[in-house]
């Protein structure tokens, strides 16, 4: 697969222990690629792999060249990471947080970056001056999206960015990462809100104990029997 993000064969964990074994996995360009599965099935530990946050073992392409293990080189390559908990920083403004975003953009492109985010969301327009620390928790999601973006990724990983979010927030937030993929980057998106995220992704994969046990198109495996009696009640 030329264009992407192709995994085949990964395995990694923390020390000793090893959460995923032997994970083949695509996440086309251009698309929503969705990773559901249990808490502690090792969803975030395949992005932090991808990410190169920990050691891994086995194959990752993206766009046709293998990915570095080194994060700054990975950042560099076009690849963005939202991870669970936003990691801000509450004591500087929406713009600054913004700004860090696009630390490794001339001045010029910055702002022009900045300009297309606001235009993205704006309601960090409104709020450019207020501190990310008083944000509602949606408002510190679309901001943590908004800093990825900055820096013109290709692809975004993001992590369980519905957590914690009302129904409302969740729906908007789902709604954005929509967006982002029609304006032509590729997502692989980590989501406990399974039938929400299915809804808006072009292929799936469940992970269950660091392995993946289901894949497919989206659309099919929402009205598949086995992840509907397993994840939707």
């Amino acid at each position: 697969m030329s264009g992407g993000l192709s995994i085949k064969g990964l395995s990694a964990g923390y020390g000793p222990i090893r959460v995923l074994q032997n994970v083949d996995l695509e996440a086309p360009s251009g698309e929503i690629t969705v990773v559901v599965g249990p808490n502690g099935a090792g969803k975030t530990t395949l992005l932090k792999a991808v990410s190169g946050l920990i050691a891994r073992e086995g194959e990752v392409v993206f766009e046709g060249e293998a990915l570095p293990a080194q994060p700054s080189a990975i950042v560099r390559r076009g690849v963005a990471q939202v991870a669970e908990g936003r990691q801000l920083f509450p004591q500087m403004t929406v713009r600054e947080n913004l700004e860090l975003g696009g630390y490794l953009l001339a001045r010029g492109e910055r702002e022009m970056r900045l300009q297309r985010i606001y235009d993205f969301f704006p309601k960090l327009a409104e709020r450019r001056a207020q501190l990310a620390g008083t944000l509602s928790g949606g408002e510190q999601q679309m901001l943590a999206v908004g800093r990825a973006l900055i820096g013109k990724p290709r692809l975004l990983m993001l992590d369980e960015p519905s957590l914690g979010l009302a129904p409302k927030m969740v729906d908007e937030l789902l709604g954005i990462v929509r967006r982002i993929r029609d304006d032509g980057v590729t997502i692989l998106l980590v989501e406990q809100n399974v039938a929400k995220a299915l809804a808006i992704a072009e292929g799936a994969y469940v992970i269950e104990r660091g392995a993946v046990v289901m894949q497919g198109q989206a659309g099919k495996l929402l009205k598949s029997e086995r992840l509907r009696a397993a994840y939707l009640g």
